[in-house]
């Protein structure tokens, strides 16, 4: 970790929208030491570069700080060497978790059991965690695997933890709890914190609750990160929401994978940041998304939060005829179906809704409660957004100078989305080799602007001092090859990546070096493993 490298012949992204003619980038102790014209000594002391150089030449290739992946389900994954090569060949040195209000901590073995289970096709089983606090979860990743990790507390964990799987909104004295348990959470290196309303049990919260805890983020400047209660035709609405939560707490409020008509989202969020209100929000570059099965097409009527009482509940005909109704109005939501993860039923997954109905001898609704009762609620599916998301909706949220880059990348079962392989890859191939960014906004995208979001201090910028998370670009071959039927095909364009200044990818392979560790917000005291 103290060692210098000196990477040869690298541009840099300039804010005029240039890039650099080739310089040297000196490395050492972790940060970037200096910025030199090709074959200069810089003028630093000799304790800072050290004699033992090694040379990574980059050929003209652009220099990019290590880009941040602000949204993605990577708490588990982040183990798999398949997953850290996913990252790492898009250039993501760091990933954001804890996202939609279920993660893993704070709480004890019940909780951790509760979201591991609930959220077990999108968040997976930590290898080495099963309950505790949010320093311990950070504390897994020191120096373990190859890229940092930052995490939120997410909202519905510490609701499941006070209020178990109950089904309404919460007493003053519940809200009191959650509060206290949100102010450790931050206090033990939450950079934030999330909600998932559209999942359970965050459904039933209320705003009064919600602003109580947004509250608590706003006092130590984090963000509330929020899944609204719905997108497409209902995302307006469930921007509202959030931006009434804003304005009553005076929290940064961050909006989680925004998709649906650009423009009626775009007035929004314009007006509200015309208002004083600090609101951004990530997006993947795809028309279709993926969750959990149960989240899209069950009714929160039934108890979500508690996967052995849904199954029961799925098996009475009581419920059944109950669903029919809810069931009515999916219709043009089963043929956009394609299962992703379906434990038990594994030949199932890349198959269409219709298509597995179909070998069944079943009805799509039919189909959709075997499914679920035969996973106990484990099944996830990608799905094609209905027609109030476009390309050109996805073009324009993606422009825009609130967007940061997020993958929402869920990296379980037999054909997962493509994005956790190719999202950050597809953003630059779209919008700089064939659109109108230039490197510098690119750099403001996919890792300046999350950087300053989430507190990650020293991060985003190629800068003498900033943390050396660089990533190493050519920019004429940049490119996303994952695609719904081969997703986990690695991106084309990015070699060579270094996280803090040890080379974690060379020559297309990762090398071994771990030298991630579990990211807390600025301003606050080490964890003993990070002094």
């Amino acid at each position: 970790m103290t060692g210098t490298i000196l990477i040869r012949g690298a541009r840099v992204p300039q804010p005029d929208g240039t890039v650099s003619e080739p310089v040297d980038l000196h490395v050492a102790r972790g940060r970037l030491a200096a910025i030199t014209s090709p074959g200069t000594r810089p003028a630093v002391g000799q304790d800072v570069l050290e004699r033992d150089v090694r040379t990574l030449d980059a050929h003209g290739r652009v220099a990019m700080p290590g880009f941040v992946d602000a949204h993605t389900h990577a708490e588990a994954a982040v183990f798999e060497p398949e997953v850290q090569l996913a990252m790492l060949r898009q250039g993501i040195t760091t990933v954001v978790t804890g996202q939609d209000g279920v993660s893993f901590a704070p709480g004890d073995r019940a909780t951790y059991d509760w979201a591991s289970t609930y959220f077990a096709a999108i968040n997976g089983v930590h290898p080495t965690f099963d309950g505790g606090s949010v320093g311990d979860l950070l504390g897994t990743y020191h120096r373990t695997v190859p890229v940092n990790v930052a995490y939120l507390a997410p909202h519905g964990t510490l609701r499941y933890r006070v209020l178990g799987a109950a089904q309404r909104p919460a007493s003053d004295d519940e809200v009191a709890a959650m509060v206290g348990l949100l102010e450790q959470a931050l206090d033990d290196g939450a950079c934030g914190f999330s909600t998932g309303l559209e999942y359970v049990p965050a459904a039933y919260a209320d705003e009064r609750e919600l602003v109580a805890l947004a509250k608590v983020a706003a006092a130590r400047g984090l963000p509330h990160v929020s899944h609204m209660r719905g997108y497409e035709d209902r995302g307006v609405a469930g921007l509202d929401e959030l931006v009434r939560i804003a304005r009553a707490s005076g929290v940064a409020t961050h909006v989680s994978h925004l998709h649906g008509p650009a423009d009626e989202l775009l007035e929004r969020v314009g007006a509200a940041r015309a208002g004083g209100l600090d609101v951004t929000y990530d997006s993947y570059p795809y028309l279709r998304g993926c969750s959990i099965l149960s989240m899209v097409a069950l009714p929160t009527w039934l108890p979500l939060a508690d996967a052995a009482a849904t199954v029961e509940a799925l098996r009475d005909p009581a419920t059944a005829a109950r669903l029919g109704e809810h069931f009515a109005g999916l219709t043009d939501l089963w043929p956009r179906i394609t299962f992703a993860s379906v434990p038990g039923l594994e030949w199932a997954e890349g198959m269409t809704l219709p298509d597995v109905a179909a070998r069944l001898g079943r009805s799509a609704p039919d189909t959709v409660i075997e499914v679920l009762t035969t996973t106990a609620l484990r099944a996830s599916c990608v799905f094609a957004q209905p027609p109030t998301n476009s390309a050109g909706s996805v073009h324009a949220l993606a422009g825009y100078e609130a967007h940061l880059a997020g993958s929402d990348a869920i990296y379980w079962g037999g054909r997962p989305h493509p994005r956790g392989w190719g999202a950050f890859a597809r953003l630059l191939d779209e919008h700089v080799r064939r659109g109108s960014w230039t490197w510098w906004d690119a750099a403001e995208h996919l890792s300046a602007r999350a950087a300053r979001r989430f507190a990650l201090a020293g991060r985003g910028e190629i800068v003498p001092g900033g943390v050396a998370d660089i990533a190493l670009v050519d920019p004429g071959q940049v490119r996303s090859d994952a695609t719904y039927e081969e997703p986990r095909t690695p991106a084309t364009g990015i070699e060579d990546v270094l996280v803090g200044g040890v080379p974690v990818l060379a020559a297309g392979r990762l090398t071994g070096a771990t030298p991630g560790r579990g990211l807390r917000p600025a301003a606050r005291p080490a964890l003993s493993f990070e002094t």
